[in-house]
């Protein structure tokens, strides 16, 4: 805090003894605003002078100062709520004893008006104000209107001032809201069931991933927070909930980039009597319904791409898309030995126990991921890097799995899902391998879901898609801490 902002916070202090001087509340309560301020704008925008005049209403709002043009005897004041701007008008003559307390205002100050509407000379829809109250006085000034919050971490850290002072920043977030609305909207309309899973779990299981650890008192247990909310969903269909979706939390305890925070929100669901060429249409229905609603074009701008929503996507084998975009030989992805080699050379964490697949996927990470940018399927991952996938009826070595890519970034993963339980079995067990050779994102052995599997899970269809990454989309957003309130911060 500099020299000039101590002395601007010293004498908005003053101010507020000052006001409690004259038997004035500066944190009142009660008041309730009748109206959201754009509502009035709307309204009235397009009726003309005369007309308003004849209108008799008594309009109460409330909003915070982000300006104010002082004349002497009268005022211009601009006032902000969720729903936009409204231009106040305060005459001394008028507003009589109540102009004292106008003059201890601040920009930043939550004011409330009771008074009628108006046009300017300008044609501006402006409140006459009749009555003042100060609701709540701000001690500290807010940031420069043409120099604004710049720092991009201070901006994520004082998000509360951001929304303030950024429009872009809150029509983001508004854009956020609707996207996740939208997206329950068309679940719902497809049959399917909002539920919530538990977000504490005793077991790590339902993706490849570091977990976030912690203690249950109670219990006196270890317990994890979820990686993913998949082997709890799945449960739920075995137990005749065929069609389920929920729209919640993820935590992984690893990195942080452009494309990750280590909480951040998916929504995963399952389909019975489906299987993974089903998700990719769905797939392709929900975002076409979320471009509809949103009144966006199926080729929109993110960043320097164009990305192309027309349907179909692209739909590539993982290991094509391996030879084609990623130029590898058909000799190298055969020998783990080259792909070992490759993968260290690209700074891949991978060592001699790392299995092929793994290599493989370290691979396709580094070398397709990067030129993925229209929407892009990639099919038929290999059955090692999915635990949880049915395998492949014509080649057992693959999985009937897809995962969604657009803008280099993975936004949709789901396969039809292993429902007998001995295969699902073994793969717990193959898991545990590789956990003891030190690969910390294998799952572990959930002994009740291969219990649930043993009463019978219906042929099944289930995916992920990435909340986040997909509001980055939409909103051509650059950094996943830009579409996250609070993104987690040092």
């Amino acid at each position: 805090m500099n020299e000039d902002e101590n002395k601007l916070i010293k004498r908005r202090i003053e101010k507020l003894e000052e006001i409690k001087a004259l038997g004035i509340d500066p944190y009142l309560n009660g008041f309730s605003p009748e109206y959201f301020l754009n509502d009035i704008v709307s309204h009235y925008i397009d009726v003309d002078v005369d007309q308003l005049k004849e209108i008799q209403i008594n309009f109460k709002i409330a909003g915070r100062i982000i300006s104010i043009r002082d004349f002497g005897k009268a005022a211009f004041l601009k006032l902000k709520d969720m729903s936009g701007n409204l231009q106040i008008y305060c005459q001394k003559n008028v507003l009589g004893d109540q102009y004292s307390l106008y003059k201890k205002l601040d920009i930043g100050d939550i004011i409330g008006i009771e008074g009628n509407v108006f046009k300017t000379k300008t044609q501006e829809i402006t409140i006459n104000a009749q009555k003042l109250y100060l609701l709540t006085k701000s001690i500290r000034p807010l940031p420069e209107k043409f120099h604004g919050l710049q720092d991009k971490e201070l901006r994520y850290r004082q998000r509360y001032v951001d929304l303030i002072v950024n429009d872009d920043v809150r029509e983001t977030f508004f854009k956020r809201s609707k996207i996740i609305a939208l997206i329950r909207e068309f679940m719902i309309n497809n049959k399917f069931l909002e539920v919530e899973t538990p977000m504490l779990h005793k077991l790590v299981g339902g993706a490849a991933a570091k977990p976030f650890t912690t203690h249950l008192n109670a219990l006196d247990l270890d317990m994890y927070l979820r990686i993913a909310p998949e082997l709890y969903l799945k449960r739920l269909v075995v137990g005749g909930l065929e069609r389920v979706f929920e729209i919640n939390r993820n935590f992984r305890n690893e990195g942080m980039d452009l494309k990750h925070n280590p909480e951040f929100t998916m929504m995963e669901f399952y389909c019975a009597y489906k299987e993974y060429n089903f998700l990719l249409d769905f797939t392709e229905e929900l975002f076409e319904h979320l471009l509809s609603n949103l009144g966006l074009d199926k080729k929109i701008t993110y960043g320097d791409f164009e990305i192309d929503f027309s349907r179909p996507y692209k739909r590539t084998k993982f290991i094509d898309a391996l030879k084609e975009i990623g130029g590898l030989a058909d000799e190298v992805i055969k020998d783990k030995m080259q792909c070992l080699e490759l993968a260290k050379q690209l700074e891949k964490k991978v060592d001699e126990n790392t299995t092929h697949a793994k290599i493989l996927a370290e691979l396709f990470d580094a070398l397709v991921e990067p030129k993925l940018i229209n929407p892009t399927f990639i099919t038929e991952y290999p059955v090692e890097i999915s635990p949880l996938a049915k395998k492949n009826k014509q080649n057992p070595l693959i999985a009937d799995r897809f995962e969604l890519f657009i803008a280099n970034m993975e936004i949709a993963n789901g396969f039809s899902e292993l429902n007998d339980p001995f295969d699902q079995k073994e793969r717990f067990i193959k898991q545990l391998e590789e956990r003891a050779n030190g690969d910390e994102e294998a799952s572990m052995y959930d002994e009740d879901y291969i219990v649930a599997l043993e009463y019978g899970l219906t042929p099944t269809a289930g995916e992920g898609i990435g909340i986040d990454r997909l509001v980055m989309l939409l909103t051509n957003n650059p950094s996943i801490r830009d579409v996250i309130l609070f993104p987690l911060m040092k």
